[in-house]
């Protein structure tokens, strides 16, 4: 199974840089996350059109927070992933994310827009950084969850 994850797209309709990214990267994938900061529900509809998951973030207006809880564990087979976009500073961004799961294999975050693809005590930690948004390093990126035995992350720069 592979699946595709974006995060911070802040996007407030589909544009065609979306439907780019979405026709060469997420298309082919078995479902899509989103972690947040959408910022538009017309970009929600948009990745439903596929197994979707999202989570809204602290930039989303009330329409989407309507339609999107804030954390959410996807179950898929033995797999558990923790959904969340996190918020406050990026120092320590992990650790208070990680706080709101028990008992999952993945955790996937927004809310920094800087990429993280790590494991911390047994967990898989993953952001994608951000497809559309600011970015610090001028680099935009989204990420993919590669499901076999065990699961790999990948950040794919764009």
């Amino acid at each position: 199974m592979k699946i595709g994850v974006l995060s911070d797209t802040h996007l407030r309709r589909v544009t065609k840089e979306l439907e780019e990214i979405y026709d060469k990267y997420l298309a082919d994938k078995d479902l899509v996350l989103h972690a947040g900061d959408i910022v538009s529900t017309e970009v929600v509809d948009f990745l439903d059109r596929k197994t979707f998951y999202g989570v809204h973030g602290n930039m989303d207006p009330v329409e989407v927070k309507e339609v999107l809880p804030a954390r959410r564990i996807i179950d898929l087979g033995p797999l558990r992933i923790g959904l969340i976009h996190g918020g406050g500073s990026a120092d320590g961004l992990e650790e208070r994310v990680i706080t709101q799961f028990h008992d999952v294999d993945v955790v996937v975050y927004g809310h920094s827009h800087i990429p993280a693809n790590h494991v911390k005590d047994g967990v898989l930690m993953f952001n994608p950084g951000t497809a559309t948004g600011f970015t610090y390093s001028g680099v935009h990126t989204i990420g993919v969850l590669d499901v076999n035995d065990v699961v790999r992350g990948e950040i794919i720069r764009l």
